[in-house]
């Protein structure tokens, strides 16, 4: 439940990925664990620019680009930055899914205006940038009190401009949708596609839903936003707590109330992580005062396969 003072959206992160993040952005990769044929490609590789071992074209240095993968004899001909890019088979058809629902917009008490939707935003910001370097396609389903927003996978900088469009112009309202509003993005999410879902994962019809892709042949990850007074339930005075989709409150002792939250909090968190792990959903947790570096190192770093 969320405390009365920390329900108002704070204002918008930025845009742009701190220069820390972005080098470690360029280190990662959307890495399947399943190697299905996708609807409409079939089963042969594809070439696509990316993190393989063959040489496939130059293009100028990003921020972010790690020095070895700079052409220094290049460098030392034309006075400019050129990395070299290499092709890889099979890219990726990736989805982020993002929850839009009233809850997202908690924040902590020592940080009103950073709530959880502006961690999941930049963590979505992350996503699709990795897949742009990683020359995969990337879509993204919002999914909150306003209904169903869809943009279609495509990769390249205006899709990663579309899609950060779409980031930064909503809102978190309302609840989580009914399942039959949801059928059209379900229905455009093709067997053996990626799909990214952030949120808290309070809701069981999010939960739920997530199962039933994974279940359906969708190869699923859960990275789970949590505010830090959800993780320590730090209160020491009396107040009134409110659940921000249904609006149902509760009037209680901070103190008095702590053991029985976190014994409830931690069941439920492990409850969560067992139901993911039956179904095959790869999941995660990010509480919003800490760096998102080590759940995106953790998801799509290395041999994460």
């Amino acid at each position: 439940m969320a405390n009365e003072a920390t329900l108002a959206t704070g204002s918008a992160s930025s845009d742009s990925l701190t220069p820390a993040l972005r080098a470690l952005v360029a280190t990662l990769r959307l890495r399947p664990h399943r190697a299905l044929g996708r609807q409409g490609l079939g089963h042969h590789p594809s070439r696509n620019r990316g993190s393989g071992q063959e040489f496939a074209q130059y293009r100028a240095y990003e921020s972010g680009d790690e020095p070895r993968q700079i052409d220094w004899k290049l460098y030392a001909r034309s006075d400019r930055f050129f990395v070299r890019e290499a092709e890889r088979e099979s890219p990726v058809r990736a989805w982020l899914l993002l929850d839009t629902t009233a809850s997202m917009a908690q924040a902590d008490e020592a940080r009103p205006h950073f709530t959880r939707f502006d961690a999941a935003r930049q963590l979505g910001r992350c996503v699709i940038e990795i897949a742009r370097r990683g020359g995969d396609a990337c879509g993204l389903v919002l999914c909150g009190g306003a209904g169903l927003a869809l943009v279609a996978p495509g990769n390249g900088p205006r899709q990663r401009d579309r899609l950060r469009h779409a980031l930064a112009t909503t809102t978190p309202a309302g609840q989580w949708p009914h399942a039959d509003v949801l059928a059209p993005a379900w229905g455009r999410i093709a067997r053996g596609d990626l799909v990214i879902a952030l949120g808290d994962f309070f809701d069981e019809a999010a939960v739920a839903q997530l199962v039933r892709l994974a279940h359906a042949g969708r190869e699923v990850v859960a990275l789970q936003v949590l505010t830090a007074d959800e993780r320590d339930f730090p209160y020491r005075d009396g107040r009134r707590f409110v659940e921000p989709e249904a609006g149902e409150s509760l009037l209680g002792d901070g103190p008095a109330l702590r053991a029985g939250y976190l014994a409830r909090f931690t069941a439920a968190q492990r409850g969560l992580a067992a139901r993911f792990a039956a179904a095959g959903i790869r999941h995660a947790t990010h509480v919003i005062d800490q760096s998102p570096a080590p759940v995106l190192q953790a998801l799509f770093g290395g041999r994460a396969r």
